[in-house]
C-alpha cells in the first residue's frame, strides 16, 4: 500500500526538523539529505530536486555575499571606525546609540554577518579605549546590526530568500524598499530600546580581552622556555625528528639561536647546542622533558600583552584571538585530526570554552563553535585565517592587507547596486551579479577570492530546502496545513492571526534558523491569507521579519553567536534582553503591517 503524498511529505518534514533541532547533520547537509530522499520518493522530480541550485533567491543571496566581501576587503567599512572613536564620547547611552546608527544604516545594504566580523574588534577597542565591559555593548553591536537587516529586502538572505519565494507563489518579487516603511520604524524603536535599557540588563562581565593574555588565559604558569645544554640528546635533531611535541604535550613557538628568533613553521629546524625554546606546555611535562631530554628550564615568562605584542612586530610574529563560527567544518574534529599547525601555520596557545579554560591535552580537544582558540603564528599566517569561512580573528585587519585606494570603488559599486534595482531599471539578481563583475574588474576582489567571501553553507541551505518548499506544494500540505489553520481561526480577527504567525515563525527561527523558517512558514501563511480573504502580501512580510529577527538565543543568529564568547555572556543573558524585544515585536510589527499594508 502506497503512502498518500501528504504523509510523506510530512514525515520527511518532522524528520527534517529534528535533525535541525538535535543537529545530527550540519544544517546544509541535512538540507542537500532532504533534497535526494525528495527526489528517490517521487515528491518531486531531478529537475524540480536541483532547482534550488538555479533558483534567484540563491544566485541572488550568493552575488550580496560577494559584495559584501568587497567591501570588507577594501576596508570600505573601516572608514566608520573614527567616527565612533571620535564623537563615541564617555557616556555608555550615547555610544550604543551611535554605534547602533552605524551598524544598522550599513547592515540594511551589507550582509549583517559580514558588518558585525568587521565592527567586533573596532568596538573591543573602542570598550577597552573607553575603560567600558564588553558585555555592555556586543549585544547592542549584535542585534541593531540584525535590526538593520530588515530595512531593506537586500538586508539579509532571508529577506532575499522571501523576496525570491513570493515570486514563486505568484506575488512577484519585493521591491528594495518594499519593507522600508515598516523597518525603520523597527529599527527606531529597538534602539531606543537597546540605548536605554540594555545597559541596565546586561552584566558587567569582564572582558577575555580587557586585562591582557596572562590574566585571561594563565599563560604565566604555561609559557616557559627551554635550553639546549650540552648533556641534551636533543642536539643535531630537528624538532619533527625530536618527536617532543607528539611525545609531551607541549607546543613550540618559535626558536631563538643566537639571539635570532626564528618563528614557524619550525619543524625542519636543527636544534644546536645553547638554542632556546620557546614553548607552552604543564610544570609536569616541562620536568618530563628535562629529565628525558637533558634541556634546562629556564624563569617563567611573564606573558604581558604590551611586552609580548612589541616582540611580535619586530619579529613578523603574532598572536590573536580566533572564534570558531556555528557553520564550520572545524566543529566535531581535534587539533589533531585537522592537522592544525600545519594546515595554518601556526599554534593554538589555548582554549576558552564559555568560562571553562583549557590548557592542556589541546591536541585531543573536540572543537565546539563558540570555541575561542588563543592562536600564535607567523603574520602571514592570519591572513589565510582572516580569509577562511571557518573562523573569525577577532582583530582589526592588518592595514596592508587591505586595498584601501580601492574603499570608494566598491562603496560606489554597492551604491549602484542599489540605486539601479530600486528604481526597477534591472531586477536585484542582475544588478548584483554586474556588481560582482565590477568588484573583479576594478580590483576590488580578485577572481579566486570570491569563493572564500561566500557563506557556501547558506547556499547549500537554500538550495536543498526549496524543493521542500515545491514538495509541499505539489502535494497539497500547505493547503492542507493552512485548512486546520483556517478551521480553528474562523473567529479570529485578522490581526491577531498575523500575531500568531509572527510569534511561530519567531519561535522556529530561534529552534532551526531564520532561513529554515521562512521556507517553512511563509507558504503556509500565503494559504491561510487566500482562505480567509487577507491580503498574503501582509502576511508574507510578517513572516520575513519573524524570521529575520532573532533576540532569545545566542544559537538562532549568526551574530549572536559570534558576539557569545568574546562578551564574556551567559546563554540567559540573550534572553533577558531579546525576550522583551521579541513580545514586543510580535505584536507591533503586525501592527505597522496592517496600518500600512492592510489585512
Amino acid at each position: 500500500m502506497s503512502i498518500p503524498p501528504i504523509v510523506l511529505t510530512l514525515i520527511i518534514l518532522f524528520s527534517a526538523l529534528i535533525s535541525f533541532i538535535f543537529e545530527f547533520f550540519p544544517a546544509d547537509t541535512t538540507a542537500i539529505g532532504i533534497t535526494v530522499i525528495l527526489i528517490v520518493c517521487g515528491l518531486v522530480t531531478p529537475e524540480e530536486g536541483t532547482s534550488g541550485f538555479s533558483n534567484s533567491a540563491t544566485i541572488t543571496v550568493m552575488a550580496m555575499f560577494i559584495l559584501s566581501g568587497g567591501i570588507t576587503r577594501t576596508g570600505g567599512l573601516q572608514v566608520v571606525r573614527d567616527i565612533l572613536f571620535q564623537i563615541g564620547g564617555k557616556n555608555l547611552n550615547k555610544q550604543i546609540a551611535l554605534m547602533g546608527i552605524m551598524v544598522g544604516s550599513i547592515s540594511a545594504f551589507i550582509n549583517n554577518t559580514a558588518v558585525v566580523a568587521v565592527f567586533l574588534p573596532i568596538v573591543e577597542a573602542f570598550g577597552k579605549k573607553q575603560k567600558i565591559s564588553l558585555s555592555k555593548l556586543l549585544i547592542p553591536l549584535s542585534y541593531t546590526a540584525i535590526l538593520g537587516g530588515v530595512i531593506t529586502t537586500i538586508g539579509t538572505s532571508t529577506n532575499i530568500l522571501a523576496s525570491g519565494l513570493s515570486k514563486q507563489l505568484g506575488y512577484g518579487e519585493f521591491g528594495i524598499f518594499l519593507i522600508t516603511p515598516i523597518g525603520i520604524p523597527v529599527f527606531i524603536i529597538g534602539l531606543i530600546y537597546l540605548t536605554f535599557f540594555s545597559s541596565r540588563i546586561l552584566p558587567d562581565c569582564k572582558s577575555i580581552n580587557n586585562d591582557g593574555f596572562n590574566v585571561d588565559y594563565g599563560m604565566k604558569d604555561y609559557v616557559s622556555e627551554i635550553i639546549i645544554t650540552p648533556r641534551s640528546n636533543l642536539v643535531g635533531q630537528s624538532l619533527r625528528q625530536s618527536k617532543i611535541q607528539r611525545k609531551f604535550d607541549i607546543d613550540v613557538l618559535e626558536i631563538i639561536h643566537n639571539n635570532i628568533h626564528f618563528p614557524q613553521p619550525l619543524a625542519d629546524r636543527v636544534l644546536s647546542l645553547g638554542d632556546i625554546l620557546l614553548v607552552r606546555g604543564s610544570k609536569e611535562d616541562l620536568l618530563q622533558i628535562r629529565d628525558e631530554k637533558g634541556v634546562d628550564i629556564l624563569a617563567n615568562i611573564k606573558f604581558d600583552k604590551r611586552q609580548f605584542k612589541d616582540e611580535i612586530n619586530y619579529r613578523e610574529d603574532k598572536i590573536a584571538e580566533v572564534l570558531i563560527l556555528s557553520n564550520s567544518r572545524l566543529i566535531g574534529s581535534t587539533l589533531k585530526d585537522l592537522r592544525f599547525r600545519q594546515r595554518y601555520n601556526a599554534t593554538v596557545i589555548a582554549i576558552r570554552r564559555g568560562e571553562e579554560l583549557l590548557r592542556t591535552r589541546l591536541g585531543k580537544v573536540r572543537l565546539k563553535f563558540g570555541d575561542l582558540l588563543l592562536v600564535q603564528g607567523p603574520k602571514e599566517s592570519f591572513i589565510g585565517l582572516q580569509t577562511t569561512r571557518e573562523l573569525l580573528v577577532l582583530e582589526e585587519r592588518d592595514i596592508e592587507t587591505l586595498r584601501q585606494n580601492k574603499a570608494y570603488i566598491a562603496i560606489v559599486i554597492i551604491f549602484g547596486v542599489v540605486t539601479i534595482a530600486a528604481l526597477e531599471i534591472l531586477p536585484i539578481l542582475v544588478s548584483s551579479l554586474v556588481g560582482v563583475m565590477l568588484m573583479i574588474f576594478t580590483g576590488c576582489l580578485k577572481p579566486g577570492e570570491i569563493y572564500g567571501t561566500v557563506r557556501w553553507d547558506i547556499i547549500f541551505l537554500l538550495a536543498g530546502l526549496i524543493p521542500l518548499g515545491i514538495a509541499m506544494e505539489k502535494s497539497g500540505t500547505n493547503y492542507w496545513i493552512a485548512q486546520h489553520i483556517i478551521s480553528m481561526g474562523n473567529y479570529i480577527p485578522g490581526y491577531l492571526v498575523l500575531v500568531l504567525f509572527y510569534f511561530v515563525t519567531a519561535l522556529f527561527t530561534e529552534i532551526l534558523s531564520n532561513n529554515t523558517s521562512v521556507l517553512l512558514m511563509l507558504p503556509v501563511a500565503v494559504e491561510v491569507a487566500e482562505g480567509f480573504g487577507f491580503n498574503p502580501v501582509s502576511f508574507m512580510l510578517v513572516v520575513m521579519f519573524a524570521a529575520s529577527n532573532s533576540f532569545i538565543t545566542p544559537i538562532g543568529y549568526q551574530t549572536n553567536t559570534m558576539v557569545y564568547v568574546p562578551g564574556g555572556y551567559r546563554f540567559l543573558d540573550f534572553t533577558r534582553v531579546g525576550l522583551p524585544l521579541t513580545f514586543m515585536f510580535t505584536f507591533l510589527v503586525p501592527f505597522l503591517v496592517k496600518c500600512i499594508y492592510g489585512i
